[in-house]
């Protein structure tokens, strides 16, 4: 007889493993995750009008660079892998140009821009050297 194992059962298991994915260990990932929570919160502040666009357009594509990059490092070819980064990068610049939307229509202040710019340059820099890596 097979004993039948619950979900919560595997999920507490895999918990105490400690597993660190790929990704995880990638400071271009952290760097890029930390950028979204950033643009999360300072979207908090825009008008609601703006909910379900330049809000919802700014968090998608944010959340797109780090997701673009934990799926690349999930494939094993360097193509792909390689592919995934520039995903990665184009969502970067996509929004890049929201941000300069963003601070035209005075949603964010020059210094709010020129700080989110500043770490979109890191970013850019470290997923440029990562593809660089992967081809």
């Amino acid at each position: 007889m097979v004993k039948r194992i619950e979900v919560v059962d595997m999920v507490e298991r895999v918990e105490m493993v400690d597993y660190v994915f790929p990704f995880e260990k990638l400071e271009v990932w952290k760097l890029s995750k930390a950028f979204a929570v950033k643009i999360y919160k300072i979207t908090e502040n825009f008008p609601n009008e703006e909910k379900f666009g330049l809000v919802s357009q700014l968090r998608r594509a944010a959340v797109s660079v780090a997701s673009n990059l934990a799926e690349g490092s999930s494939r094993k070819s360097k193509k792909d892998q390689a592919h995934f980064s520039q995903l990665a990068y184009s969502s970067l610049m996509e929004v890049l140009c929201q941000l300069e939307i963003a601070r035209d229509i005075s949603y964010i202040t020059e210094d709010e821009f020129q700080s989110l710019r500043n770490g979109a340059s890191k970013i850019a820099y470290m997923i440029n050297a990562l593809r660089r890596s992967q081809t």
